[in-house]
């Protein structure tokens, strides 16, 4: 079996939108040398320098790992697997399609739905001062 290689920049770029982070401000906030241009350009390599997969992954406030790890085909293959048992294995109640979950989903929904509302007011506070020194 061949080891499918993970493409970074699509990786940083997948999670960038989920975020709802534009190429313009992530290019902000890394810095002086980083345009929206420079960020379109990264986010089309398969691998990324490890200093600047860093920054970026600080910034998204993402584990390294997620950019580097990332593999929507195994994704995939979880959710069809997960989904295919589940139709095998179909019965009426619902308590029987308790999967041991160790975690609340609707809390994870509602913590990442905060962590994005936090980087927006960030990200407005940061333009505000972009702005006031025009």
């Amino acid at each position: 079996m061949t080891e499918k290689k993970v493409h970074q920049g699509r990786n940083i770029k997948r999670f960038r939108e989920m975020l709802g982070i534009k190429q313009e401000a992530l290019a902000f906030e890394l810095g002086e040398d980083w345009s929206q241009k420079k960020i379109s350009i990264l986010e089309q390599k398969e691998l990324i320098e490890n200093d600047i997969l860093n920054q970026v992954a600080k910034i998204l406030k993402v584990p390294v790992q997620a950019i580097e790890n990332f593999d929507e085909d195994s994704v995939i293959n979880i959710v069809t697997n997960t989904f295919s048992d589940f139709k095998d294995n179909a019965v009426a109640s619902p308590v029987a399609m308790n999967y041991n979950c160790t975690f609340n989903p609707l809390d994870k929904m509602v913590e990442l739905y905060e962590r994005m509302l936090e980087q927006q007011k960030e990200m407005i506070e940061k333009l505000e001062k972009l702005i006031n020194k025009e």
